[in-house]
């Protein structure tokens, strides 16, 4: 928590996060991809997280070939416009692309099994070199939407300096892709239990900001990648946590 909190709290920037999920192979359950920050990065530098970032605002090109649910979807259920909805979703397939080298698209009736051949690309989306509209149209693919579903909306506390008003979203590894930690903001990345992950942080061997806690131990109680993804789409409730200092302690307050 600041020394001194600013006297009129930082506008929040829009934020996207995805959860890959795949069924874990033993005793059920599922496993989340979770990367561990770079140390020395402006925000979270250390914490445990899913992939995401912020909005681009080229992430708004409406030329952007889409399946699935459209932007009005997703405007409803995140509460929002439906430019920003168009974005946020964007974001999450161009984040989750970057950072993990899982890419949520493909044709209308197939998703790429093998990204390795856009490893350029890849390259070129994380140095802003590239659009993620561009990067689609030039490989004839069009994004997936139908791959993912809402699940939680998180904003920084005010207190803080640097705020997002993130969404996060779900998805399952797609056949034949694999996640890896081939990004210059992660220092590792792997798959984990989200009580295992959970169990880390509280041996202190790990942190967790409190969505990416609370979001872990809501994947926890879902018995398969199928269970979580048929979650009722409805719409989210927009979470923003108070931190309280107690003496020489915070500690985060939520609204029940």
């Amino acid at each position: 928590m600041p020394a001194d909190p600013p006297e009129r709290p930082a506008a929040p920037k829009d934020a996207a996060t995805v959860m890959l999920l795949r069924d874990a192979e033993d005793a059920g359950g599922v496993e989340v991809f979770l990367q561990r920050r770079v140390a020395g990065m402006a925000f979270a530098g250390g914490m445990t997280v899913f992939p995401g970032g912020g909005v681009d605002k080229r992430d708004a090109d409406t030329s952007v070939r889409w399946a699935g649910p459209p932007p009005a979807a997703w405007a409803e259920w995140f509460s929002c416009p439906e430019s920003l909805a168009r974005a946020l979703v964007c974001a999450a397939v161009r984040e989750t692309f970057e950072e993990s080298g899982v890419l949520l698209a493909g044709t209308d009736s197939a998703v790429v099994t093998d990204t390795a051949r856009y490893a350029a690309e890849r390259a070129a989306l994380e140095s802003r070199e590239l659009s993620l509209a561009g990067f689609l149209a030039a490989a004839g693919l069009t994004l997936r939407a139908d791959l993912l579903r809402p699940w939680a909306n998180w904003v920084t506390p005010e207190q803080e300096p640097r705020r997002y008003d993130a969404r996060f979203f779900v998805a399952a590894l797609p056949a034949g892709q694999r996640a890896d930690g081939d990004t210059s903001e992660a220092e590792s990345s792997g798959w984990r239990r989200p009580a295992e992950a959970i169990a880390d942080a509280e041996a202190g061997h790990s942190m967790l900001m409190p969505p990416t806690w609370s979001i872990l131990a809501e994947l926890d109680r879902c018995a398969s990648v199928a269970d979580a993804l048929a979650r009722e789409r409805q719409p989210i409730r927009k979470v923003t946590p108070r931190l309280v200092r107690d003496g020489d302690q915070v500690r985060v307050e939520v609204e029940s």
